[in-house]
C-alpha cells in the first residue's frame, strides 16, 4: 500500500464508498420523505372521501350512527390502507374507530380546528401511537359541522414500508461498490505494472535523481528506440558527439556521426568498450538492450578515453607501487640479519621499480652499534641487478662520498632527503665522485638515479641507490615519494636487525663468558663436549666438569627454559651456585636440594610490581659424581633427562633414576640419587633435552635415535660427540643443545694405600712410618716430610676428637691426596690460636703445607683431606718451618 498504485487504489475505493454511502443515505431519506408525503395524501384523501360519501349525514342523524357507520368505516380503512377511520361528533365523542373499545369515548388529539370547519393534516401522539392524521369536517346542509372524519396512519407502518425497500437499496449499493472496487483494482494493477510498485516519494526521488545523474555524470548516455531514433541524450553525450539541439527524435543516421559509430548505434549487436572515433576524440562505447526488462530500446554509454588515458596510466602506476609496498612489507625483514635485510630491499625493487639497486650502510650499523650521526663514509653491502664484473663499487667496499655527490654532505641525502638525478650524463656532482667509473657506468646504459637515505628514529643508517638503464624511462619527481616510503619501511627493519645484532652479540658474549672455556685438568675422566645454540639465539643450557676431593669428578648438565639474556644470566647464576655447593663436597641429592631451595628463594625475591622481574621457571639439572677409585657413579637429577651409559663393548643403557621435579618446584620434597658401578672405559653421555626433543617432538623417538648414534665400536669422547651431533642435530634446532661425553678411568690400585688406625696415640708412629715407606715406594720421598707432618696432625685430631673407626688413605694422583676418616660428624675449623692456647695450630700447619684441604661428610662420619703437590713447592721449607711455628705464637704477626 506504500506504492503509488496502492495509494491510488485506496483513494478510488474511498471515493466509491463515500459516493455509494451518500447515495444510500439520500435514497433512504428520500424514501422516508416520500412515504410521509404519501401517508399525508392518502389520509387526507381517505378523510375527504369518507366525509363526502352519500348517506353519512343520514347516518349521523340516525339514532345509532355507530351501527350505520362502523362497518363502512372498516371497509374504507382497508381499501385506503390506513390504520383507522375515526368519526366523532363536534363535541369529541367517538362514533367509529378501528378499536371498538374507543367508541363512545372522547377523542384525543388536536381536533378542535376540524370542529370549527377546517381540514388539516398533522403528526401527533394519539391512541395508536405516533401517527400522521388528516381531519376533514362533515358539514350539514346549513353549513354547520355535523361531524369530523379523522384518518390516521402510524409512523411505524410508514417505516415498515420504507424498511422493506432497504434490502434492495443495500443490494444495489453493494453491487455498485463491488463493481467500482473491481474497476479500481484493475486500474491499480495496470498502474503498478507501469510504476514498478514505487511510491510517490520514491518516484519523485527517482525522477529527480534521474535528471540530476543523467545530466551531471561524466559519461555520455544515449537511449535509442527500436526504430533507430534518438529518444534521449544527456549533456555529456551531446558534448562528446557535438549533437544539435533538436537531436532527439531524429534517426541515428541523421546525427552526423562517423559511419562505424552510426552503424553500431542502429545495429542489433551489443558492444563492450569498443573504441570509436568521434571528431578528435576516442570514445569507449558500451551498448546494451533494454528488452526483456523494458521496451525494445538500446542504451549506449560513451566514455572519453582520450582524457582518461593519462589518469589510467597514473592509477596503474600507483596500484603497482602500492602492490610493491605490500610485497616489501612481506619480504623485507624476514630475518634479523642486517646484510640479508638490505638484500631483501634490493630484491624487492629490482626489476619492478629499478633496474639496479645498491645499498650502503655505516660500519657501526653492520656491527650492531648505534651510528653517531650522518656520515658520508659508508660500506656497500648489497648490489642487485648486475652480474659478474661491473663498474659499480662491489659489495663490501668502503665508499667515501664527495661533497658534490647526491649522498655528500652538501646534498639532501646526507640530511635525510631523497635526491633525484634524472639524467646522470648531465650531473656534474655525481660524475665528480669518480670520473673514470662514472664513464663506465654511463657506457653500461645506466642513465637515471634516485638516492634515498635509510633513516630510522631520526638517524641515517645508510643509503639506497636506485638505478635505471636503457629500456626504462628515467625517474620522475613522482617516484621520490614512493622511494622514500619504501626506504622508511626498510630502515625500520634494518634498525631492528641492528638492535638484534647488538643484543645477540651481548648475549653471546655473556653466555660464552659463563660457559666453561676449557675442561679442568683431572685424570678420572677423558672429557669432550659440544654446545650448539638454537636458531632463536643464545639459551640457558650449560655443562660443567668440576674436580672434587679424593680424585673424584663432578659432571653437571643443566637447562634453563627460554632464550636471550635472561636465560643466559640465569644459567650463569645456577652454574655459579653449583660450583659453590660442590666446594662443600655435598652428595648429589643434597646439592640439588640446596639448589632447589636457592631457585625458590630467587623466584620469591623477584618484584612483580617492578614490571620486569622474571622468575627462574623451567630450570633442570643433572649432577653426577664419579669416583675413579671405586668406579662408583652417584647421580641425582632435578627434572632433567638421565644419562646414557655406553659400555666398553658398545652396549647403550639408560639407567633408571629416581624422578624429582624441576628446580624451584620441589616444594621441600627431598631429592633422591642413584649409585651405579661403571666399568673402566665406559662412556657417560650427559645431554639437554634439545638433543632428543627436536626429533618430531617425541622423546621415545629421540632416545632411540640417540641409542643408535652411541651404539657400535669404541670411540673417543671427541668422536662420540661428532657422531651424535651429526646423527641427531637438524639444520636449525629449535632449542640449544649441551652435550658432555666422559670416558671413565680407574685409579691404579697400586696408587692407593689404606690403613686402619686404633684410637691410641701410640699407634700414630707405626702408621706414620708406613705412610713414609709407601711414599718412598711411589718415588715421593722428597715430599715425605710435608706428608708426614700433615698426616700426623690429621691422625692426631681424629684420635683425640673423633670416633671409631679411624682410617688413613693415600692416593697417588696428580697430587698426593691424604685422607683421614673417622666416625664423628664434627668438623674442625681453622682459626688463629691465642698465646694461652695449648692447641689449635695443627690445621694451620696443614693449610701451610697443602695446596688444598677440606672436609667432606659420609654416611658413617667425615673425611678430612689434604692435597700436596708432587713437586713439593706448596708449603714452607724445612728451614722455614721454625719461623712459621714461631709466628703462631707471635701476637704481633
Amino acid at each position: 500500500m506504500r506504492s503509488l498504485a496502492g495509494q491510488v487504489f485506496l483513494l478510488q475505493l474511498a471515493v466509491v464508498v463515500l459516493v455509494v454511502a451518500a447515495g444510500l443515505v439520500a435514497l433512504v431519506v428520500q424514501a422516508r420523505r416520500d412515504s410521509m408525503a404519501d401517508a399525508q395524501n392518502r389520509t387526507l384523501t381517505a378523510a375527504r372521501t369518507f366525509a363526502s360519501s352519500p348517506g353519512i349525514l343520514t347516518a349521523l342523524d340516525s339514532p345509532d350512527p355507530t351501527a350505520m357507520l362502523q362497518a363502512s368505516a372498516q371497509q374504507v380503512r382497508k381499501a385506503a390502507g390506513v390504520d383507522a377511520i375515526i368519526v366523532y361528533r363536534p363535541d369529541g365523542i367517538t362514533l367509529t374507530h378501528s378499536d371498538p373499545s374507543q367508541i363512545g369515548k372522547h377523542v384525543i388529539g388536536p381536533y378542535a380546528e376540524a370542529a370549527e370547519g377546517k381540514s388539516f393534516t398533522r403528526t401527533f401522539q394519539g391512541s395508536l401511537g405516533l401517527s400522521v392524521v388528516s381531519a376533514v369536517p362533515v358539514k350539514a346542509p346549513d353549513g354547520s359541522v355535523a361531524a369530523v372524519v379523522a384518518v390516521p396512519v402510524t409512523v411505524g407502518n410508514i417505516q415498515n414500508r420504507v424498511n422493506r425497500q432497504l434490502p434492495v437499496l443495500f443490494g444495489v449499493a453493494v453491487g455498485s461498490l463491488a463493481l467500482a472496487g473491481a474497476g479500481s483494482a484493475l486500474v491499480s494493477r495496470r498502474l503498478r505494472r507501469q510504476t514498478h510498485g514505487l511510491g510517490p516519494a520514491e518516484m519523485t526521488r527517482m525522477y529527480e535523481h534521474h535528471d540530476a545523474v543523467l545530466h551531471a555524470v561524466r559519461e555520455g548516455v544515449l537511449i535509442i528506440g527500436g526504430d533507430g531514433r534518438l529518444l534521449l541524450a544527456n549533456d555529456e553525450a551531446r558534448r562528446l558527439l557535438s549533437l544539435p539541439a533538436d537531436a532527439e527524435h531524429r534517426h541515428a543516421d541523421e546525427l552526423g556521426l562517423e559511419g562505424d559509430l552510426a552503424e553500431l548505434l542502429t545495429s542489433e549487436r551489443p558492444a563492450t568498450d569498443e573504441v570509436h572515433l568521434a571528431g578528435d576524440r576516442l570514445l569507449a562505447v558500451n551498448k546494451r538492450f533494454t528488452a526483456p526488462l523494458g521496451p525494445a530500446s538500446r542504451v549506449v554509454t560513451l566514455r572519453d578515453t582520450t582524457e582518461l588515458q593519462a589518469l589510467a596510466g597514473r592509477a596503474e602506476t600507483a596500484r603497482e607501487q602500492l602492490r610493491l609496498l605490500y610485497d616489501a612489507g612481506m619480504r623485507i625483514g624476514t630475518t634479523l640479519d642486517v646484510t640479508r635485510t638490505t638484500e631483501e630491499l634490493a630484491e624487492v625493487v629490482v626489476p619492478r621499480f629499478a633496474d639496479i639497486a645498491t645499498v650502503e650502510l655505516q660500519d657501526p650499523v653492520l656491527r650492531g652499534e648505534e651510528p653517531s650521526g650522518a656520515s658520508t663514509e659508508m660500506r656497500r653491502t648489497t648490489v642487485v641487478g648486475l652480474e659478474g664484473d661491473h663498474p659499480l663499487h662491489p659489495a663490501g667496499e668502503l665508499i667515501r662520498f664527495v661533497r658534490s655527490h647526491p649522498m655528500g654532505a652538501g646534498a639532501g641525502a646526507a640530511g635525510g632527503r631523497a635526491v633525484l638525478v634524472r639524467d646522470l650524463n648531465a650531473s656534474e656532482g655525481w660524475r665528480a665522485q669518480d670520473p673514470g667509473r662514472a664513464r663506465q657506468v654511463l657506457d653500461l646504459g645506466i642513465h637515471s638515479l634516485i638516492v634515498v637515505p635509510l633513516r630510522a628514529r631520526g638517524v641515517v643508517l645508510g643509503t639506497a641507490h636506485y638505478w635505471r638503464a636503457d629500456g626504462s624511462p628515467p625517474f620522475e619527481e613522482e617516484d621520490l615519494s614512493f622511494a622514500e616510503e619504501l626506504a622508511a619501511r626498510a630502515a625500520v627493519c634494518i634498525d631492528n636487525a641492528r638492535r638484534y645484532t647488538r643484543e645477540h652479540t651481548m648475549a653471546v658474549t655473556l653466555q660464552r663468558s659463563l660457559l666453561p672455556r676449557r675442561v679442568p685438568e683431572q685424570t678420572a675422566l677423558e672429557v669432550a663436549h659440544r654446545y650448539l645454540p638454537a636458531r632463536a639465539g643464545v639459551g640457558g643450557d650449560w655443562f660443567d666438569v668440576i674436580p672434587l676431593s679424593g680424585a673424584r669428578v663432578a659432571l653437571v648438565v643443566g637447562d634453563v627454559v627460554g632464550h636471550g639474556l635472561h636465560a643466559a644470566a640465569t644459567m650463569g647464576r645456577l652454574r655459579t651456585a653449583v660450583h659453590n655447593f660442590s666446594v662443600l663436597d655435598m652428595p648429589p641429592e643434597e646439592l640439588l636440594g640446596r639448589l632447589d631451595e636457592l631457585v625458590a628463594q630467587l623466584d620469591s625475591d623477584e618484584d612483580p610490581a617492578a614490571g620486569n622481574g622474571q622468575g627462574i621457571s623451567g630450570a633442570t639439572c643433572l649432577y653426577a659424581v664419579y669416583d675413579p677409585v671405586s668406579g662408583q657413579l652417584a647421580v641425582a637429577t632435578a627434572g632433567h633427562p638421565g644419562p646414557a651409559v655406553v659400555q666398553p663393548g658398545g652396549t647403550v643403557d639408560f639407567p633408571s633414576l629416581p624422578i624429582s621435579p624441576p628446580l624451584g618446584l620441589g616444594a621441600g620434597l627431598p631429592t633422591e640419587s642413584a649409585e651405579l658401578t661403571v666399568a673402566e672405559g665406559s662412556r657417560l653421555v650427559l645431554y639437554t633435552d634439545g638433543l632428543i626433543e627436536d626429533r618430531e617432538h617425541d622423546l621415545d623417538v629421540g632416545l632411540a635415535a640417540l641409542r643408535d648414534a652411541l651404539a657400535g665400536p669404541d670411540r673417543t669422547p671427541e668422536a662420540t660427540c661428532a657422531a651424535v651431533i651429526e646423527a641427531m642435530m637438524s639444520d636449525r634446532p629449535r632449542d640449544d643443545i649441551a652435550l658432555l661425553v666422559a670416558r671413565t678411568r680407574r685409579l691404579d690400585p697400586g696408587r692407593v694405600a689404606e690403613w686402619d688406625v686404633p684410637r691410641d696415640p701410640a699407634a700414630l708412629a707405626p702408621v706414620r712410618t708406613a705412610c713414609v715407606r709407601r711414599l718412598e715406594e711411589w718415588g715421593l720421598g722428597h715430599i715425605g716430610f710435608s706428608a708426614e707432618l700433615v698426616l700426623s696432625e690429621l691422625i692426631t685430631n681424629a684420635i683425640r676428637y673423633g670416633s671409631d673407626p679411624v682410617r688413613v688413605r693415600l692416593l697417588h694422583d696428580r697430587a698426593l691426596i691424604c685422607e683421614v676418616s673417622d666416625g664423628s660428624s664434627t668438623s674442625p675449623r681453622l682459626r688463629r690460636a691465642t698465646l694461652t692456647d695449648e692447641g689449635g695450630r695443627g690445621l694451620f700447619l696443614v693449610a701451610q703445607f697443602a695446596e688444598r684441604w677440606g672436609t667432606r661428610y659420609t654416611r658413617t662420619g667425615k673425611i678430612i683431606w689434604a692435597e700436596l703437590s708432587l713437586h713439593g713447592g706448596a708449603g714452607p721449607s724445612v728451614e722455614g718451618l721454625g719461623d712459621a711455628l714461631v709466628d703462631l705464637w707471635d701476637d704481633t704477626a
